[in-house]
C-alpha cells in the first residue's frame, strides 16, 4: 500500500476508508499495516502544525469521550524513565482519526466507553474519569483477561473493547517515533517481524 501526502486528488475521508479496509487483514502490527500506521501519524503531525493552538482536534469522540480514550491509553503504555508512552506518542490522536471513517471502530470503541461508563457507575456510583486510581485500575484488571469473562458473562463486552483498544494503542505507539526507538528499530525498511503487542492472557 502506497500513500503520498502529495496526493491532492484523494480526499483525507477516502484514504481513511481505504486504511479501515486494510486494517482487517494483511497487517504486520495488531490492527493496522504499518504503511497506514505511518500514513496517520503524519496526518496528524500535518494538522497539529497548521493549528492556531498546535493541538489536535478530536474527529469523532466527544470531548468526554476523547478524554476517556486518553485517560485508558496512557493506563495501557505509560511512560517511564526510558521513553514517553502512548499519550507521547499520539496514540489518542492516532486512534481518534483512525476511527473517524471506520462505522466498525465507532461502534466498537464508542460502545466500548459507552460500557465502561455504565459498569462503573454501577459498581462505584461514577463515571470511568471520575473513579479514583485504584478503582479504575481494577475495573482494567477485570476486562483486561478473556478468562474473566468466562467467568463472568456480563464483562465480555468489556473485554472484547478493552482487547481492542490495547492493541490500537500498541499499534499508535509503536509506529511513532518514540515507540520506534523504544524497540531500537533503526533504518528504513520493512517491518515484517513486528512483535506488537503480547497476546491476550486466556
Amino acid at each position: 500500500m502506497r500513500l503520498t501526502m502529495a496526493n491532492e486528488s484523494i480526499s483525507r475521508r477516502d484514504i481513511l476508508r481505504t486504511l479501515a479496509v486494510g486494517a482487517v487483514t494483511g497487517s504486520v502490527l495488531q490492527i493496522i499495516p504499518a504503511e497506514a500506521a505511518a500514513y496517520i501519524h503524519q496526518m496528524v503531525q500535518k494538522e497539529k502544525s497548521s493549528a492556531p493552538t498546535g493541538k489536535y482536534t478530536p474527529k469523532y469522540f466527544s470531548a468526554s469521550q476523547y478524554a476517556m480514550l486518553i485517560a485508558l491509553c496512557d493506563m495501557i503504555i505509560p511512560k517511564d524513565e526510558k521513553s514517553g508512552g502512548a499519550l507521547e506518542a499520539g496514540a489518542p490522536e492516532f486512534i481518534d482519526l483512525l476511527t473517524s471513517e471506520n462505522p466498525e471502530y465507532q461502534l466498537k470503541l464508542g460502545g466500548g466507553l459507552f460500557w465502561l461508563d455504565n459498569f462503573c457507575t454501577d459498581r462505584f456510583g461514577k463515571v470511568f474519569l471520575d473513579c479514583a486510581p485504584e478503582q479504575k485500575k481494577e475495573v482494567l484488571d477485570l476486562i483486561a483477561f478473556r478468562k474473566n469473562a468466562k467467568k463472568d458473562p456480563s464483562l465480555s463486552q468489556g473485554v472484547a473493547f478493552f482487547a481492542f483498544l490495547r492493541n490500537l494503542t500498541c499499534d499508535g505507539y509503536y509506529t511513532s517515533k518514540i515507540g520506534i526507538a523504544d524497540l531500537g528499530y533503526i533504518g528504513n525498511t520493512s517491518v515484517r517481524e513486528f512483535p506488537g503487542c503480547p497476546p491476550l492472557p486466556e
